[in-house]
C-alpha cells in the first residue's frame, strides 16, 4: 500500500505484508493526541462532572482514569507492528475463529456504533449551532456521510488528517484553557479536597477509563502498517503519552467548561467558553472541535467496518475487497444516523454515560485476556495464517479465552454501578464501583491458569516454519 492519503486502501482484515509496511512510530502521536480533541471527548468531562463529585475530585478521577485506561490501550497498540493485523483478528488466538466473532467482535461492533452515535448527536448539535438553518437531524446525516467517505480511503487518509489537525487542536485547547481562567467564577466548594465522595469518584474513574479502553479493540489497526522492526517500547510510548495527555487535558477542560454550576449542554458549554476569549471565538472553537469529531467518526467507522467484515468472515469466507468495505461502511453510517435520530440531543448525557460504563465492563476482561496471552503466554509468537483458518491450531472456539471471559464478567456483575442496575456487592459498599479492579486480575489470572495446557513448543515450530510471509499475499 502507498502512504498517499489520496489512494483508497486495498486491505481490510488481512495481514499486511512486510513490503507494504511504511511510516514511523511517531506518526501514532498525531492520531492518538488528536483522537481525543473533539466534542464527544470534551462532553465526557461534562458528563463526569454531572455524576456528583465536586470539581477537584472529578479532575483527579479524570487523571487517574485516563492513565489507567490508556496504559492498557497503549499495550494493544504495540501489537500492531509486530503482528501486522487488526486488533480483533489477533484475538482469534485467545477466543477461536468463531468464538472471537461471538464473544468479542459483536461487542466491538456495539462499541463503534455507540461511540459514533454519540459523535453524530453532538455533530448534529454543533452543525445546528454553527448554521441554525440546518436542523440537528440533518446534521446527523451530514456527519455520517463525511465519516463514511473518509473511512473509505482508510489508513493513510486517517493518519494524514490527524497530522494536519495536530497544531490547530493544540491552539484551540490552549485558548480554551486560558478561557476557563478568564471566565473565573467556579461553584462554591469546587476545590475543597475535604469533600471527598468515593461513589461518584469511582463512577467518574470508570467512565474515563472506559473511554480510553474503548480504543483498545482497534488501536493496533492504526499501527499495523508500521514496519515490523518498530519496537514495542516506541509504539507504546507514542500511543500512551499523546493519548493520556490529550485525554486528561480534554476531559478536564470539559468538566471546567460545563459552566459555573455544571448545567451547560456540551456544545453550549464550549461555545460560551470560546466567547470568553473574545466574542466570536466560540464559533471558531466549536467548528474546529466539530472537525476533530468528524475525524474520530472516521476512525470509528473504519474500525466498525473491519469488525463487521471479520464477523461475516468468521461464518462464511469472504474476499476482503474495497467494495465490501464500502458496503459495510454504508451500513454503519445508516445505523448511526438512525440511532442518533431516535436518541436525540436532549437524551445525549444519559445515552453516552451509560454507553461508556457498559463498554468499560465489556472490554475489561477482553483486554486482560488479550494482553496476558500476547505478553506472558505466547510472547508475541503466533502462526499468522492459522488466524485465518477455521481448522487452524487456534480452533473454531478458544475455550480458554471464552471461559475466562464469561467467568470474569459474571464475577464483575455484582460490582456494577449503572443507572438501570447496581450489583448487590456495590450496593453493600455504598454504591462504589470496583468492577474494573476485579475484572482485570480475575480475567488475566484465569486465562493464565487455563493456558498452561497450550503446546507452546509446537506453536513456535509452526511459526518458525511459516517464516517471512511477504511473498504469500
Amino acid at each position: 500500500m502507498s502512504s498517499s492519503p489520496a489512494q483508497v486502501e486495498k486491505r481490510s482484515v488481512d495481514w499486511i505484508p512486510h513490503n507494504e509496511r511504511f511510516g514511523k512510530a511517531r506518526s501514532l502521536g498525531n492520531v492518538w493526541f488528536v483522537g481525543n480533541v473533539n466534542l464527544t471527548a470534551m462532553a465526557t468531562g461534562v458528563v463526569a462532572l454531572s455524576i456528583g463529585a465536586n470539581l477537584i475530585w472529578t479532575v483527579i478521577a479524570i487523571v487517574l482514569g485516563s492513565l489507567f485506561g490508556t496504559f492498557f490501550m497503549a499495550f494493544h497498540s504495540a501489537q500492531g507492528p509486530q503482528m501486522g493485523l487488526p486488533q480483533l483478528v489477533q484475538s482469534r488466538a485467545q477466543f477461536g475463529y468463531v468464538g472471537a466473532a461471538v464473544t468479542v467482535w459483536i461487542f466491538a461492533l456495539i462499541n463503534y456504533w455507540a461511540y459514533n452515535t454519540s459523535d453524530a448527536i453532538l455533530s448534529g448539535a454543533a452543525i445546528n449551532a454553527l448554521i441554525p438553518a440546518v436542523p440537528s437531524n440533518v446534521g446527523f446525516i451530514i456527519a455520517a456521510v463525511v465519516a463514511t467517505v473518509v473511512a473509505v480511503f482508510g489508513y493513510s487518509q486517517i493518519h494524514w488528517i490527524n497530522k494536519v489537525l495536530l497544531w490547530p487542536t493544540l491552539i484551540v485547547l490552549a485558548l480554551l484553557t486560558v478561557a476557563v481562567f478568564l471566565r473565573g467564577s467556579m461553584p462554591e466548594g469546587a476545590f475543597d479536597l475535604t469533600n471527598f465522595q468515593l461513589a461518584p469518584f469511582m463512577t467518574v474513574f470508570v467512565i474515563i477509563a472506559g473511554f480510553q479502553l474503548g480504543w483498545a479493540p482497534y488501536v493496533s489497526d492504526y499501527s499495523r502498517y508500521l514496519p515490523s522492526n518498530v519496537g514495542v517500547r516506541s509504539t507504546f510510548m507514542w500511543t500512551f503519552f499523546p493519548s493520556a495527555l490529550s485525554g486528561i487535558w480534554v476531559f478536564g477542560l470539559g468538566a471546567l467548561a460545563s459552566g459555573p454550576d455544571g448545567s451547560f449542554a456540551p456544545v453550549q458549554a464550549f461555545q460560551a467558553l470560546g466567547d470568553a476569549v473574545f466574542p466570536g471565538f466560540g464559533f471558531v472553537a466549536v467548528a474546529l472541535l466539530l472537525i476533530g469529531l468528524l475525524a474520530v467518526m472516521c476512525i470509528n467507522a473504519y474500525g466498525g467496518s473491519l469488525a463487521m467484515i471479520s464477523i461475516i468472515d468468521s461464518f462464511k469466507k469472504v474476499n476482503a475487497t474495497k467494495t465490501l468495505r464500502v458496503v459495510t461502511l454504508i451500513i454503519m453510517g445508516v445505523a448511526v444516523w438512525f440511532t442518533a435520530a431516535v436518541v436525540g440531543v436532549d437524551n445525549f448525557n444519559g445515552f453516552y454515560g451509560n454507553a461508556l460504563v457498559f463498554l468499560a465492563y465489556l472490554f475489561t476482561p477482553w483486554t486482560a485476556i488479550n494482553l496476558v496471552d500476547y505478553f506472558w503466554v505466547r510472547r508475541g509468537t503466533y502462526v499468522i495464517m492459522d488466524l485465518f483458518r477455521p481448522s487452524g491450531i487456534y480452533g473454531r472456539w478458544g475455550w480458554r479465552g471464552n471461559l475466562a471471559y464469561v467467568i470474569s464478567l459474571a464475577i464483575m456483575v455484582p460490582f456494577f454501578v449503572t443507572v438501570p442496575f447496581t450489583g448487590f456487592i456495590a450496593t453493600a459498599l455504598g454504591g462504589v464501583d470496583y468492577s474494573l479492579f476485579i475484572g482485570v486480575p480475575v480475567a488475566g489470572l484465569l486465562y493464565l491458569w487455563f493456558a498452561r495446557g497450550i503446546d507452546l513448543k509446537k506453536e513456535k515450530e509452526l511459526a518458525a516454519a511459516e517464516g517471512d510471509l511477504s511473498t504469500q499475499h
